[in-house]
């Protein structure tokens, strides 16, 4: 099945229903590992919203991605909390580690920053692939990036 023909399916699967913009960006994420430019406007005709209404709520939303991620994805918190405990010198510490910054996709690594893990009272706190980690420091962000090198 091509992508094309998958997209029309999730379409189908959401026709007449209210607010359908959200599930359907979440079931073609599901499905592609992004949304693709592609995409864009058979969504946008089937919901007679814009291209630009679909793009404003892809980039609105950090979760939806525009390109595919990497083997791996930490997913720094960049919250207050986690700012005050240290964030930003382990955000640092971590881009060293791994040659990269946030937001870029290299080696098989994407790093991103999200805006709340829920682990305040951790913080400072991360999630690699789908695991929480909490109190970070030097040595965990050291043993994060041998993790994900491996």
């Amino acid at each position: 099945m091509t992508g094309t023909e998958r997209l029309a399916e999730i379409l189908h699967a959401h026709a007449g229903q209210a607010g359908a913009l959200l599930p359907i960006l979440h079931d073609v994420q599901h499905e592609f590992g992004f949304i693709p430019e592609e995409a864009k406007a058979p969504i946008a005709e089937a919901l007679k919203l814009t291209r630009a209404e679909v793009a404003g709520v892809i980039s609105f939303y950090h979760d939806f991605r525009k390109a595919p991620a990497g083997r791996h994805v930490i997913k720094l918190c960049r919250a207050e909390a986690c700012q005050s405990m240290g964030g930003v010198a382990l955000q640092g510490r971590l881009e060293a580690a791994l040659g990269q910054k946030m937001g870029e996709t290299k080696n098989g690594v994407t790093l991103e920053a999200v805006y709340c893990l829920g682990l305040c009272a951790c913080a400072p706190a991360a999630m690699v692939d789908d695991r929480l980690v909490g109190r970070l420091d030097a040595e965990a962000v050291a043993a994060i990036a041998a993790e994900v090198r491996a």
